[in-house]
């Protein structure tokens, strides 16, 4: 059964990429990858959010960006449902099986045209 409100899927990151992670994309190419991937899978059952670590907005951004880093997370960190599901360079098998753990249903595509 479908959702009724879609899935945040919230990105925690920062305009200079890490130091441990010169070689993977920033935490804003990540979200971006992310929000069209997550799309062409779960159509409108997801959202992606941005968040700067360094100007979060609202209380729960600024409490959980401290935290990233206060403990020194990978950023990007990609939280859904308060659970942080990937650091650094996420999984997205890992953020799609917690999807659908919490009901979020692969949306059918119609195939591509014939080559």
């Amino acid at each position: 059964m479908k959702r009724e409100e879609p899935i945040e899927v919230t990105v925690y990151g920062a305009e200079t990429i890490c130091a441990g992670c010169h070689n993977l994309p920033s935490s804003r190419e990540t979200a971006s990858w992310l929000e069209a991937a997550l799309g062409r899978n779960y159509g409108d059952q997801v959202r992606v959010r941005y968040v700067d670590i360094h100007r979060p907005e609202g209380d729960q951004d600024a409490r959980f960006s401290r935290r990233v880093i206060e403990e020194e997370l990978w950023y990007p960190v990609v939280v859904i449902d308060g659970e942080v599901v990937g650091e650094g360079n996420p999984s997205l098998k890992a953020i799609r099986k917690k999807l659908e753990q919490m009901g979020a249903e692969k949306v059918e595509t119609s195939p591509g045209p014939s080559a």
